[in-house]
């Protein structure tokens, strides 16, 4: 399975909690533009923020789905003011903070 490339590599599933990230957001990004620079540009931006544990691109509005986890809401509070309202191409940034994780992490229905 790694050789015909189903197996895209192995890492270990860490629980937030335990390192201290006790907080997190779904953020839904919309850019201003939705044009191919603007969307390679907040794209390749996506990297910088280790925070960013999910990103997904979406139809319709909004165009970005973010899964973000910090310390805390005051950690989140200077992610969004420094960095996620700083990405590029940015028209209107959107949280909804997650109460409880419910699935996370399963195994792909095959």
């Amino acid at each position: 399975m790694e050789q015909a490339g189903v197996i895209s590599g192995y890492r270990a599933d860490i629980d937030p909690a335990t390192v201290g990230l006790n907080f997190s957001a779904i953020v839904f990004v919309t850019l201003r533009e939705g044009n191919s620079k603007s969307v390679k540009s907040f794209e390749s931006a996506l990297p910088d923020i280790p925070e960013i544990i999910r990103a997904e691109r979406l139809f319709g509005d909004p165009d970005y789905m973010l899964h973000v986890v910090t310390h805390d809401l005051r950690s989140f509070q200077m992610l969004y003011d420094r960095s996620l309202s700083a990405l590029p191409g940015v028209l209107r940034l959107t949280s909804t903070l997650v109460m409880k994780s419910i699935l996370q992490n399963r195994p792909l229905p095959l």
